[in-house]
This record gives structure tokens, sequence and C-alpha cells, in this order.
């Protein structure tokens, strides 16, 4: 496992990711619309307003509340209902299927296809996070069954170092660049 994740120039929040399974989860699927630093800050801030991070007591929370526990200043999310839903959706899956255990969406798969399927199932996760998770489990964790999941392009497991986020991001921008001009 690795001491830290270089996502978020916050080394208390990018030991956090690294450390905790359901953070690095958390901060997936605050990944959308927000920078790369913006989602992975976002379990950290959720901690220090909960107390702590704990799948089945984030799922129980009243949701109204857990809105307002995104809303407060600084805002977790640019969309903050809409994050603390999904967020909560995501942990009662984590309690309800892996007991609580957000590692073993990874470390109790069959296979790679296993993996997949485990991995889009969970609320939030659609083919890009699918393949972005995955490069993290396989190039910072060496889960190999997450391998063959990682597509050849540079994805956020490719990032070791605070340098390596800032070329992943401009490689990120420009390969979405290059999917636009694809379409247009």
């Amino acid at each position: 496992m690795p001491e830290m994740l270089y996502f978020t120039g916050n080394e208390e929040a990018d030991r956090l990711i690294a450390e905790d399974p359901l953070a690095l989860l958390i901060g997936f699927v605050l990944d959308q619309q927000v920078t790369v630093p913006t989602a992975f800050v976002g379990p950290l801030k959720l901690k220090q307003r909960l107390g702590r991070l704990d799948a089945a007591e984030i799922a129980s929370i009243d949701p109204d509340k857990l809105a307002d526990v995104f809303r407060e200043r600084p805002a977790i999310h640019r969309f903050p209902g809409n994050m603390a839903k999904r967020t909560q959706e995501l942990c009662a899956v984590v309690a309800e299927e892996y007991d609580g255990d957000a590692s073993r969406v990874w470390r109790d798969a069959a296979d790679s296809d296993d993996l997949k399927h485990r991995l889009d199932a969970l609320p939030g996760f659609g083919e890009m996070k699918v393949k972005a998770l995955a490069s993290v489990l396989a190039r910072r964790y060496g889960n190999a069954m997450a391998e063959p999941i990682v597509p050849d392009h540079p994805m956020l497991g490719d990032v070791d170092s605070p340098e390596a986020l800032a070329e992943y991001q401009a490689a990120k921008r420009a390969y979405k660049a290059s999917l636009r001009a694809a379409k247009a």
C-alpha cells in the first residue's frame, strides 16, 4: 500500500486516501466537474466534519443533514446536494454488500472481469471512473487484476508525485480535447 497518493497537494488528505479505501472511493465519487485535488480532499473534509469515515454511519445519516455537511463552508463539492446523495448511496453499498469494508470491493474480486463488474456497480461510477480507479489499484497498489481494465493513455494511477499530478492533469485536458475534436 502506498504511503500517500499525490492527488491533492494536502499531505493529510493524500495520506487518508492512500490508507482508507472508503476515502479513496469517496474521492472518486466526488471526482466530477471539479479538479482532482478538489475531489480528493473531499474525503478529509467529510471526515473532519463527521469525526470519522464509516460507511454504515454515512449511509444512515439523515440525507438533509449530510447535504448540510457537504454545504458547510468551504463546501465539499460545487454540487453539494448531489454529491452528498451519491456519497450516501456509495456508503450504503459498501455497508450492505461489503460489510463496511471498502477494500473488499477489489480484495474479494475473483478476477479482472469480476473487479470491473464490482467497480461499475458502485453508485457514481461510470466507465471513466472504473478505468481511473483500476489504474490506481494496478499502479499504486500492485493489484494485478486491475491492470487489464486500465487503458493505454495517462491515468490517475500514473500519478506518483506532485509534479506527476500536474503532468497528468495537462495530459487529461489534452486527451479530452482530442476526444471532443474526434466527435466534431
